[in-house]
């Protein structure tokens, strides 16, 4: 930017994938935007993105002073580095270089505890502080995507527009942005958004085995199913893509890609936090070496996939894509009682439908499925459990017989359904007026004198088991 030019309105450092498509998704909503990032050839190539996608108004700086100058006041700049220590050297670079009442806000997936220390440590020195999620991949961020921003309230009031305008836009419900709430919020709820698109992941791969491995259906077969789901209460992005998958030819050989791919899969950050944040959908997997072996040891004894009995294929498709369903529900209920046992214990007050609305579009769990989510909270916006939801109680009802078959088929058949039966295994947990927890409650006082309530009436209690066990004995 030559002296005497406007300054920009916003500025972005970090520009890899993400960083790099936000970035021209902001300039092409009319915003000039000023980008920064520590290897240059990053802000070569941007800039010359900007040029090539419609001579948008992105202004690339190599060092950050020059950098921090060019925008307007008081500024804002987003970061988009990678969690943990890469965040604290950029906010050391830049802040450097900022001035009271300037506003850095992190885009990344960070644990929300550290955005809490971040947001302090600014308010220290006059900066303001948010932590705002951003979902929906590389195609998302270029093209509107779900935006879940947290910390400070006047720093979103800032920049409200510029969100409002680059988010997704979802005819009838608006733009896939909302303020989520003070401290770590918003990384909060993206995370535990992580931890539901997991678990979403995981049971259509379930659905996949099942359909596959018990009904024999062949990669065109399931195209062709997955096409259909798309189309009824299964309706999503991950559904839709699930679908093209099966449908494309290995480049490398014969037949289709998808029987090529090693299985195997990652999860970083987000996703493991989730699961320390409960025991999620997820199961520890073996080597693939490992279960290679297994597999040849297991044979013998008669533990192999077993299908050989008559399958109806339409009725299986069917059962199939009720239990996806029903254990869609539960997956989607435990996420959002995450989300609100940590709003009480934060003071938060998060809106769960409001959530449920800005996920509608942009992001990766899009789905057909979260109008109802936010309907059931509109509805009540105390609900204690979308499984107590009128409309969501009847549908898992309707559907428990399907499920049911399916997770025996799977358990009969040697496959295993981790996400399928644990969804289930929630459900009929929580279906129930008592569980056998009482015995355990008893074991431990037995063995180490831990107390148990009762059921009758307050207080603590400890039985001496032991003792008068063994007088019955005598």
């Amino acid at each position: 930017m030559v002296e005497g030019k406007q300054l920009t309105r916003i500025g972005l450092a970090g520009l890899a994938v993400m960083g790099q498509n936000l970035a021209l998704n902001i300039a092409e909503k009319g915003f000039p935007i000023s980008v920064y990032n520590r290897t240059t050839s990053k802000v070569d190539e941007t800039v010359e993105r900007a040029k090539k996608e419609g001579d948008l108004p992105l202004f690339g700086f190599r060092d950050p002073e020059s950098f921090v100058n060019s925008i307007q006041k008081p500024r804002v700049i987003i970061m988009l580095v990678k969690a943990g220590a890469p965040v604290d050297e950029t906010i050391k670079t830049l802040s450097a270089y900022m001035e009271k009442g300037d506003c850095i806000i992190d885009g990344g997936n960070e644990w929300y505890e550290n955005t809490e220390r971040r947001e302090k440590a600014m308010a220290e020195l006059g900066l303001l502080y948010l932590g705002m999620g951003v979902s929906g991949g590389e195609e998302g961020a270029r093209h509107g995507p779900s935006l879940m921003p947290g910390g400070s309230f006047e720093a979103y009031k800032y920049i409200e527009d510029i969100l409002l305008k680059v988010a997704a836009q979802v005819p009838d419900s608006g733009p896939c942005v909302t303020y989520v709430s003070k401290g770590g919020s918003g990384n909060f709820v993206k995370m535990i958004h992580n931890g539901i698109e997991y678990g979403d992941m995981q049971l259509i791969a379930e659905a996949y085995d099942v359909l596959k491995s018990v009904g024999k259906l062949t990669n065109e077969e399931l195209q062709n199913v997955f096409t259909e789901w798309n189309k009824g209460e299964l309706l999503s992005f991950l559904i839709e893509i699930t679908a093209d998958i099966f449908g494309i030819k290995d480049d490398k050989g014969d037949g289709y890609l998808v029987d090529k791919v090693l299985d195997k899969t990652g999860m970083k950050g987000t996703g493991k936090w989730t699961v320390q944040q409960a025991a999620d959908l997820s199961v520890a997997a073996p080597t693939i070496e490992e279960r290679v072996e297994a597999a040849k040891v297991f044979k013998s004894g008669g533990f192999g996939v077993q299908s050989n009995q008559a399958v109806d294929k339409q009725k299986l498709i069917d059962d199939v894509r009720q239990a996806l369903y029903a254990s869609k529900i539960c997956s989607y209920a435990q996420g959002m009682n995450l989300i609100r046992a940590k709003s009480i214990e934060k003071g938060w007050d998060l809106k769960l439908g409001e959530l449920a609305r800005i996920w509608k579009g942009g992001c990766i769990i899009r789905a057909v499925f979260l109008d109802r989510i936010k309907k059931a909270y509109d509805r009540n916006a105390d609900l204690a459990n979308l499984l107590v939801d009128p409309e969501f109680a009847k549908e898992i009802v309707d559907r428990q017989s399907a499920w049911r078959r399916v997770v025996c088929l799977a358990i009969n058949s040697g496959i295993s359904t981790p996400g399928m039966s644990s969804s289930l295994a929630y459900f009929d947990s929580y279906r129930r007026e008592r569980l056998p927890a009482n015995l355990v409650q008893a074991q431990r006082d037995y063995f180490g004198a831990h107390t148990y309530e009762r059921i009758d009436m307050e207080g603590s209690f400890h039985t001496e088991w032991f003792k008068i066990a063994k007088q019955s004995k005598i």
